[in-house]
């Protein structure tokens, strides 16, 4: 099949506009347009939303350096004046909510001098600078000033999700149908005789509507889930005294905002203070370069992203005032990228409603031509009454009825169902589905790179052991640090302390209990935890000492510098970092007195070796350096070398609980497990040799040499790479690439910084940490790891694979029901000039199906058993042979069965009277349905004999089974003036029954069938060879 479905052949990320109108383009034959495109991209609404935000950049950009160039020729005196509203001066505001919007959205220095600078604007709207707004004052300021939110599109109701399931076109037409039925019925046969066929065609048609708008609608629901979830952001504000975590969303002007390296700016605003802040304003102003923010520079944009340094601001604007707010109304227009496999079964429900038709067509061309031969004969072809209206009605209702089947437009839908399931599962498991198409791609990850700190570790780090004085010593709870402190002189203490919390972009701040909590990253947290437990008293020192100039930590540099102005008018510059960079630019070292002598290179080796032994013991390594600078006109300049080696440090940080058994896991499905870590090669080999990821012949690299190699070399070398240590972003993205073009690999990775955005979006899978990770991060993700925990990941790929195996169930189910109605209509309408199966029995078919059929096995949970098979390859056909095996056999059985009954029914069931025809016909429709219910439960497993094996676990399949049987017994019993049916003895009932469920002892044989040709034990599709004894069942 897959020779036909060329035109659907989409990449699972970054696809082309023209990839996606082709596609679209291709599919000919579609029963409800608007509900079959509503879950991929509208690509004119898209183009019109991308139209508008360049014109609202073009316009920011314009008004921004117009309003600049007039500023300059105005002077104080001569600017417009804004009124100050009543009720704002009645809050005792100072300041006009649409003046503030004005000054900070174009950059006016003068404006804001103009009320007396920052503390005057503070003043204005009633803030400390230093306490932050009081909580009691939120709901006034949420009045005067508006909400930090954003106008969104409404949700979909209900009846918009009724009213797109009755767009579809044979429906429409059946309910034409069933009217002129009803209008031609009702003179011919009388009340209520001649409604009886209108009315059940109706009620059939009232119910396929309602089950499908209930399955879309809560599928909609699980995505509206997502999306909040999904805009979820939390910043650091100071409020009543205390910093605290809070929402954007419930920011409000005068709120102080603590910004860091890869925050997103969530309001405008005024800078308040910091070090190095450099702002990317692109999302916004179109404008590449940076903006450094100074006093000089104060303005921040919401929306904009730090992309270093670190800082503080004063909110102004927030929610429509903002720029960004109207921005954010054109982000979702259009919608997400379709993902492949809904574009290819896309294609398959195309090239079978093609199919469908035609059969349609055919049995309705044979009826007609049947029946107007009938009347030749009876020399009756001038004599037509109402009744032969009716006959021709029926037959063109039926025909109508067979496109209904036989155009599965349920199976690309089913792919949305199954990703919302499987998305809302993994976000109660820690993992945010930020893109669909993820979900799915994950299922054929063939190698996960990950990081190390907090995704294989806990990120609970402490100081394990340090090197001090010439001395190594092992730290265990406070009694260690107690002895630490008396053998160590008091000015060495001071020197560590200052290293320590002077050159920190962590604070030690209290909480609302005036408890001590540390804020900042783990690494830097267990620092500040140490120095603490040394006496320290960080508030003290950074009050004793002024910082002049910050070098913030980045992951190129692998350092942090700062200089500090001493008491005495000298500068003081300390360095800390990755231990070996540190130590080579330290010539000097910290004797027991606190004074600097000279290092030795034999002390170089000897520190060296100590630090190779902590990081062999699975520590993270930092040195902590200082320089007392000689020249204070060098204050600008941070020193590179010349530094006195204070202490080496030791970073413990355990394996998280679970991880080695994830990677076996990971292994025993095929997918290679890769650790990219910026920590020293010693470090990451014992971590990667205690959780089981390198692996004997497996090579351990660090960065510098695996950028020196040759394409050649790194060809060579890369599938054996397992652990690359010391590596810059810029590694990781290269290592990414060249394991997707040279290695053919499907490949997810992990990032947490702002500069780990290019290996994520590169890669086929970008997977953000959710507390460590940047926003910046998780804006360039497919997927947000909202506990950081590998385990986690593993789990994504678990889902990922149920998600592609669920689909493959489904379509076998569904093409085999497709198949036994075409033929089973087409051939009977050529010998008997009759259909077997009516149009309301046709329609609550393919309400089984279709919608209940999705909803049973679209939504299986993953098993085991999924992560001991290969994954699934990037070419591969997704209908198997395997599947078109179980396919074929099924349908003949069931082919086989309703002929036989269909003509020696009444002999072999020893019928007679006037009601046998009525009887074989409802047994024939209760047996057919049967069939198709065995038959779902055979689709739970395409391959294993075992088809019961965690049936329980599935409560959704097991609901729309006893449902389905439930409203068969009713439709048979019960409704059989509107169904064409009789009610049935239990004898009939219990054949049915046992008629049925044949299918599964014929299950068992098919698979016993060998379909493969390959000698391998890989199959075409990914898959294993069919297993054989034990491990078949």
């Amino acid at each position: 099949m897959d020779k036909y479905l060329k035109d659907f052949d989409l990449p699972h990320k970054h696809s082309s506009e023209a990839a996606l109108r082709h596609w679209r383009s291709a599919v000919t034959i579609v029963k409800n347009r608007r509900r079959r495109f509503r879950d991929v991209a509208n690509l004119a609404k898209r183009s019109e939303a991308e139209q508008q935000k360049l014109k609202i950049k073009e316009n920011l950009r314009v008004a921004f350096y117009v309003q600049k160039a007039a500023l300059q020729f105005i002077d104080a005196s001569g600017r417009v004046e804004h009124r100050l509203s009543e009720e704002t001066r009645d809050a005792g505001f100072g300041i006009d909510p649409d003046e503030l919007a004005s000054m900070v959205r174009g950059h006016d220095i003068i404006g804001l001098k103009v009320h007396g600078g920052l503390e005057g604007l503070a003043r204005k709207v009633r803030v400390s600078l230093d306490e932050g707004i009081k909580s009691c004052d939120i709901p006034i300021r949420q009045k005067i000033y508006g909400l930090n939110r954003y106008t969104e599109k409404p949700s979909r109701t209900f009846i918009m999700f009724v009213w797109d399931a009755l767009l579809d076109l044979t429906l429409i037409i059946l309910i034409i149908c069933a009217v002129i039925s009803i209008g031609v019925g009702l003179p011919a046969e009388g009340w209520p005789e001649g409604m009886f066929d209108g009315v059940g065609i109706l009620v059939s048609i009232f119910l396929v509507v309602l089950v499908t708008a209930i399955s879309d609608y809560r599928q909609s629901l699980q995505f509206r889930d997502l999306d909040k979830e999904k805009k979820k952001i939390f910043v650091q504000v100071t409020r009543d005294g205390y910093r605290q975590k809070i929402s954007i969303y419930d920011l409000v002007v005068g709120d102080i905002v603590h910004l860091s390296i890869g925050d997103q700016v969530p309001a405008d605003g005024v800078f308040i203070s910091g070090y190095f802040l450099l702002i990317d304003e692109s999302s916004l102003s179109g404008e590449s370069e940076p903006v450094h923010i100074s006093e000089e520079k104060p303005f921040f944009l919401s929306g904009t992203k730090v992309t270093d340094g670190s800082g503080k601001m004063l909110v102004t604007t927030v929610g429509m005032r903002t720029e960004w707010g109207r921005l954010m109304e054109t982000l979702t227009e259009g919608g997400d990228d379709e993902t492949p496999l809904q574009v290819k079964l896309n294609g398959v429900a195309t090239l079978i409603g093609k199919i469908g038709l035609a059969f349609a067509v055919l049995t309705l061309v044979v009826l007609v031509v049947r029946f107007l031969v009938k009347k030749a004969l009876h020399k009756e072809f001038t004599d037509w009454s109402s009744s032969d209206a009716l006959t021709l009605l029926n037959y063109f209702a039926i025909a109508v009825t067979i496109v209904v089947v036989a155009v599965p437009e349920g199976l690309p839908l089913a792919v949305t169902l199954s990703l919302a399931f499987a998305m809302k599962k993994l976000m109660n498991d820690k993992a945010l589905v930020r893109h669909l198409s993820a979900c799915e791609t994950m299922g054929s990850a063939t190698c996960i790179c990950t990081d190390k700190t907090g995704t294989l570790t806990t990120n609970h780090m402490v100081v394990h052991k340090i090197w001090i004085c010439g001395k190594a010593r092992e730290l265990e709870g406070s009694k260690s640090t107690d002895i630490l402190k008396s053998t160590i002189s008091e000015r060495v203490s001071s020197i560590l302390l200052q290293a320590i919390f002077q050159n920190t972009s962590s604070e030690v701040v209290k909480d609302k209990d005036g408890k001590n909590i540390i804020i900042g990253t783990p690494t830097e947290s267990a620092l500040l935890e140490f120095g603490l437990l040394l006496g320290g008293n960080f508030d003290a020192e950074r009050k004793e000492y002024k910082i002049v100039k910050v070098e913030p930590f980045n992951s190129i540099k692998k350092k942090m510098s700062v200089i500090v102005a001493l008491p005495d008018g000298r500068l003081r510059a300390f360095c800390k970092g990755a231990s070996e960079i540190v130590l080579s630019m330290c010539d000097k070292t910290v004797d027991h007195d606190g004074k600097s002598i000279p290092l030795s290179e034999v002390q170089v080796s000897e520190i060296t070796d100590i630090i190779n032994g902590f990081a062999s013991e699975a520590l993270r390594t930092l040195c902590l350096a200082f320089k007392d600078m000689d020249d204070a006109s060098e204050e600008n300049n941070i020193p590179t070398y010349g530094y006195t080696l204070i202490m080496v440090v030791g970073i413990k940080d355990p394996l998280r609980p679970g991880v080695k058994y994830a990677v076996q896991t990971c292994l025993a499905a095929g997918i290679t497990v890769r650790m990219v870590t910026g920590d020293n090669l010693y470090t990451a080999k014992a971590i990667a040799k205690e959780c089981g990821i390198l692996t004997e012949g497996g090579l351990a690299i660090e960065g510098p040499e695996f950028r020196s190699k040759s394409l050649e070399e790194i060809e060579e070398i890369i599938p054996k790479i397992q652990v690359l240590a010391r590596s810059l972003p810029l590694d990781k993205h290269n290592l990414v690439t060249h394991l997707r073009k040279l290695n053919g690999e499907v490949v997810a990775v992990t990032g947490d910084g702002t500069n780990d955005a290019p290996a994520l979006h590169e890669a086929d899978i970008g997977l953000a940490m959710g507390l460590a990770g940047t926003e910046v991060a998780k804006e360039n993700a497919d997927v947000i790891i909202m506990d950081d925990n590998f385990t986690t990941i593993v789990n994504i790929a678990k889902w990922g694979r149920a998600v592609y195996i669920n689909i493959q169930k489904f379509v076998q189910f569904q093409l085999t029901v497709n198949v036994v109605a075409l033929v089973i209509n087409f051939v009977s309408a050529c010998i008997s000039g009759s259909a077997p199966l009516t149009a309301v029995q046709l329609l609550w078919v393919n309400l089984i199906m279709d919608t209940l059929g999705a909803l049973a096995l679209a939504t299986e949970p993953p098993n085991d058993a999924l992560m001991k098979r290969p994954p699934v390859g990037r070419s591969v056909g997704f209908i198997t042979r395997t599947m078109w095996r179980n396919i074929i056999g099924q349908s003949i059985y069931q082919l086989i069965v309703v002929g036989v009954i269909s003509v020696y029914g009444k002999r072999l069931l020893r019928l007679s009277g006037s009601d046998a025809s009525e009887i074989i016909d409802t047994f024939i429709f209760n047996t057919f349905v049967f069939c198709q219910l065995f038959n779902e439960i055979n689709s739970r497993d395409i391959e294993k004999i075992n088809i019961f094996r965690g049936i329980f676990d599935s409560w959704v399949f097991i609901i729309v089974m006893v449902c389905t049987v439930g409203f068969q017994i009713i439709i048979v019993e019960f409704l059989g003036t509107f169904a064409s049916t009789v009610p049935l003895s239990w004898q009939l009932w219990l054949l049915s029954v046992l008629i049925g469920a044949v299918g599964m002892p014929l299950a068992v044989v098919l698979k016993c069938l060998p379909v493969e040709t390959d000698s391998s034990s890989i199959q075409h599709d990914g898959y294993e060879a069919l297993p054989s004894g034990s491990e078949q069942a």
